[in-house]
């Protein structure tokens, strides 16, 4: 019996050097190899700026308090947003002083429903509202043009969602630079993977200047040579009173999400290789799809596509089978599964203060919670892993 995990990280021989010679250089924390991964991640996505933080998690909060001070957002305004994702989005809604409102999702590739964005914006008060906040899940892209369209008509800003969709493009463009600002994670299964790192990406000045603040506490300073060796700001002329030194001086009240120089070595590492990693996770889904045919009565398949950048192998249960039984007979042949993360307001019980204000209101994020999971499709599967995975599927289905 083969052992199949969701996801796999192996460092070659370049980056144990890399991470040895970071080692012996006594600088650990932010410092040039951050730079250069925010420069080269923000020339890959197509956008004029890219913020590194310490998790995908602090991306989307550092994001919403630079959108709230950039436009003067108050407490309390209302973010649309996907029921369907992993729960770190509508906790950072939660976490800025904002409040999460759920449209429900399409059940061909599990994001939002963009008409369903316009219909209830039309049947409520837009005031009411400040920003979209889609979520490209899976590796899927939102409809960007009918959800930039909308947010246009209704005055409202878009927040793209990322963290699943590294390299996806929509229209010939990547996910990720068509709004105004988007959030990255590059967390284990992700297809670029480094642990914990996230990133914010935008091409708006203003907004880069103050997630750059909020990462650092607030701090007036948001260069990096203020923590120098040495401890002396260029900023600083030498007459000025030390009791202004701006790298202890701050004007926002804002978080530590800053990173370390051990997850960029190996995220620009990582960076080298990402038109390969993403080439050849297609090329599981489609080998996978073939190979399952078979069972798409029971069991419906991802949409194929080279547009798109698959952070793993999602499948939806139509008829005849729990999700439990199937997902409990892949792992005791030694194919790892994970569940489609559940309908966050109805299925989350963090979020279970709103689950009556949305029961029956979410159909298809209901069942795809339900019925929803996922296997690997990451790119250290070989010929006879696939191989493997198609003939359990096939066994587990043609047995029911």
């Amino acid at each position: 019996m083969k052992h199949i995990p969701i996801s796999d990280f192996r460092i070659d021989a370049l980056g144990k050097r890399k991470i040895i010679e970071l080692l012996d250089s006594g600088r650990i924390s932010e410092g040039e190899n951050v730079q250069h991964f925010e420069k080269l991640w923000a020339d890959y996505i197509s956008t004029k700026f890219s913020v590194l933080t310490n998790s995908g998690t602090s991306a989307l909060i550092a994001g919403l308090e630079a959108l709230k001070h950039y436009r003067n957002i108050p407490d309390g305004k209302k973010v649309i947003t996907t029921p369907m994702s992993y729960v770190a989005t509508s906790n950072a809604i939660v976490k800025a002083n904002l409040k999460p409102v759920f449209i429900d999702v399409n059940m061909d590739d599990f994001c939002i429903n963009a008409d369903k964005i316009r219909e209830h914006l039309e049947n409520n008060n837009p005031e009411d509202y400040c920003l979209i906040l889609p979520v490209h899940l899976m590796g899927y892209p939102c409809d960007m043009d009918k959800i930039n369209k909308i947010a246009k008509d209704f005055g409202l800003d878009v927040f793209e969602d990322s963290a699943q969709a590294h390299g996806t493009l929509y229209k010939g463009e990547k996910v990720g630079s068509l709004s105004l600002l988007s959030d990255f994670s590059f967390y284990m299964a992700h297809n670029i993977q480094v642990g914990e790192l996230g990133a914010v990406t935008t091409n708006n000045s203003e907004i880069y200047r103050l997630i750059k603040k909020i990462k650092a506490n607030g701090r007036v300073c948001d260069c990096l040579k203020c923590t120098r060796r040495d401890g002396y700001c260029p900023r600083l002329k030498e007459e000025e009173d030390f009791e202004n030194d701006p790298r202890f001086s701050h004007d926002l009240i804002g978080y530590n999400f800053k990173t370390m120089e051990f997850q960029a070595v190996i995220g620009l590492i990582e960076l080298n290789k990402i038109d390969s990693i993403i080439k050849k996770r297609q090329d599981n889904v489609k080998i996978l799809n073939e190979g399952l045919q078979n069972c798409s009565d029971i069991l419906q398949l991802p949409i194929y596509s080279t547009n798109y950048s698959y952070l793993a192998y999602p499948m939806l249960i139509k008829n005849k089978i729990t999700r439990q039984k199937i997902r409990m007979r892949l792992e005791a042949n030694g194919i790892e599964t994970r569940p489609m993360f559940g309908s966050i307001p109805t299925q989350q019980k963090s979020f279970s203060f709103l689950k009556d204000e949305y029961i029956g209101k979410l159909p298809n994020a209901d069942y795809i919670g339900k019925n929803g999971f996922y296997i690997s499709a990451h790119q250290f599967l070989e010929q006879d892993h696939l191989d493997y995975m198609i003939k359990v599927i096939n066994k587990i289905i043609n047995g029911i």
